[in-house]
């Protein structure tokens, strides 16, 4: 098994991943608390529309082109889900089956386009050194976020109208991990694809909270278990040659399957 980690895009799908999976953990763990877990998804279909416009346009790196447009878009979809007066799925809905079909259009003027292939499903031939670089930094930066202003982001998850009431700008804090949460898209897409990027800020923290009841724990857990999907998930795809975010993916359905299985057995315990 550790042999193919003597290929050096291996090993930059790892590094890369196992970033990318502490990432989307931490991040989604907020999302998921409060309801905003549709935001990924949008994000990640505003990211390959992005991206078909700049591989139309013929630049050289589309990701510098994707990653502002997504994380413009994330500020306006936060925007959206704070105002009660719009249905704040319907409008993610709406940009995201939006952003996806323009992408598409846009790809099919200028025809078949073997990249734009690879960010819609993800290949980990796609992963570069440079990505390393950027999926370093923003690890360091969520981690920070996490470490220095772990309180804060406590309250403004469970209780925000208290957190406002108290002083606090939670309007800063829910931008910041809506940035963190654009950013983080832009760079799993490259290895994940468009379609499967957000399942990896759903799946752990809804796998974590089966078992876990507190805030810690869970945070732990869905880190334990998106760090073990991609490991697993890059091993297997390998091995079965099949596509590396799909597997992923799956591996993390069949997790939460286990911990939705023990979450049941013990509340029939307990009864």
């Amino acid at each position: 098994m550790f042999e193919m980690f003597k290929f050096a895009f291996m090993t930059n799908a790892l590094v890369v991943g196992v970033l990318i999976a502490v990432c989307c953990a931490l991040l989604g763990v907020v999302l998921v608390l409060k309801r905003y877990s549709m935001i990924g998804d949008g994000l990640s279909h505003v990211g390959f529309g992005a991206l078909s416009v700049a591989a139309v346009l013929n630049l050289g790196a589309p990701i510098w082109l994707a990653l502002p447009v997504v994380m413009i878009s994330a500020f306006f979809l936060l925007r959206l889900t704070e105002n009660s007066k719009i249905n704040s799925d319907a409008a993610i809905a709406v940009i995201s089956s939006s952003a996806l079909a323009i992408g598409v259009f846009i790809a099919s003027l200028n025809g078949t386009n073997i990249n734009l292939q690879q960010y819609m499903f993800g290949s980990i031939l796609a992963v570069e050194q440079s990505d390393i670089i950027v999926s370093i930094i923003l690890a360091v930066v969520v981690i920070a976020l996490y470490v220095l202003f772990y309180n804060k982001i406590f309250a403004i998850t469970f209780d925000e109208g208290f957190a406002k009431a108290t002083g606090m700008n939670t309007r800063l804090y829910n931008i910041f991990v809506s940035l963190l949460t654009a950013v983080t898209i832009v760079v799993g897409m490259k290895m994940l694809g468009t379609l499967l990027i957000s399942a990896m800020i759903i799946f752990p923290a809804l796998t974590s909270m089966r078992i876990c009841k507190r805030f810690l724990s869970v945070i732990l857990t869905s880190v334990g278990v998106s760090v073990f999907s991609v490991v697993s998930g890059l091993c297997l795809s390998f091995q079965t040659d099949t596509p590396v975010g799909a597997t992923i993916v799956i591996i993390n359905l069949i997790i939460f399957l286990m911990f939705l299985l023990i979450s049941i057995i013990k509340k029939k315990l307990r009864k």
